[in-house]
This record gives C-alpha cells, sequence and structure tokens, in this order.
C-alpha cells in the first residue's frame, strides 16, 4: 500500500504481487499473450486492486503516479488491474492514467466478464511498441 498525504490523506493505492503459477490468468477469454506469461512466470507482474485519490485540483495526476510509484517499488514490468465491463467511468479514468485494455477475464461467482487493463513499464521499441518486452535476465528469484 502506498499513501500521500498533504494536510489529510490525499490518496491511496494497493496491491499485491501476481502468483508466477499463472493461477491470476484463470478464466483469461481467448489466448493468453505470451508476454504476459513471461513476465507473470519471471515475477515482475504486479495487480492494483484500488486506486483511490481526493477529486482537489492539486490531485490532478496523482493516481497515475502513485500507481506508477507502486509498481517502481516492487520492481514489476507490468501492472494489471480487473475492472468491472458496467463501470465505464472506472475504465475511462485508467485509460486516462495510460492502461490499456488487454481482454477479458471471466471470475466465479457469476457470469461477468472482467476487462483487463495493463500498465506496462517497460521500454518502448520498435519490437515492442507496448512496453511490455520480456528479458530472461530480468528473471526474479523464487
Amino acid at each position: 500500500m502506498l499513501v500521500a498525504e498533504a494536510q489529510s490523506l490525499t490518496g491511496c493505492v494497493f496491491g499485491f504481487p501476481v502468483p508466477r503459477d499463472g493461477s491470476w490468468w484463470e478464466g483469461f477469454d481467448g489466448p493468453m499473450p505470451q508476454n504476459l506469461e513471461q513476465l507473470t512466470a519471471s515475477g515482475h507482474v504486479f495487480a492494483i486492486l484500488e486506486t483511490v485519490v481526493h477529486p482537489h485540483q492539486h490531485a490532478h495526476g496523482l493516481a497515475r503516479r502513485l500507481q506508477e510509484r507502486l509498481l517502481a517499488d516492487h520492481q514489476s514490468s507490468l501492472g494489471v488491474t480487473l475492472v468491472d465491463q458496467s463501470a465505464r467511468s472506472a475504465c475511462a479514468a485508467f485509460k486516462d492514467w495510460g492502461w490499456q485494455e488487454a481482454g477479458q477475464i471471466h471470475r466465479l461467482p457469476g457470469p461477468t466478464a472482467l476487462r483487463v487493463l495493463v500498465l506496462p513499464l517497460g521500454e518502448r521499441t520498435e519490437d515492442h511498441p507496448d512496453g511490455l518486452a520480456h528479458n530472461d535476465r530480468t528473471q526474479r528469484p523464487e
């Protein structure tokens, strides 16, 4: 968890490292992109569960900065979050913060599909314009 304060609580973000065993991706609709599998197996994916920021003007950009800082603190190459299909404003906010849609996932209970959003932190190159390059040398120890 990461908290931002001024004279009072301004915002917070929290999450956890995605398990390397791939269980986070169970119910993914369609084939799993290879780069997501590789980054997960190497221990470089972090799930953002909640982002809360006070809507004051001085907090502009704070949500994105908090998310990036939490991901950097955990040496993550990729942030991932799940957003309910009906939560259009939440999805729009994440996209404004730089998140990209990567598919959908079905979680039990219920038939509801959740949007999978990712925030790549890798370098964008011609070969990897999405910033999702995998580097075997960055394998984290178990």
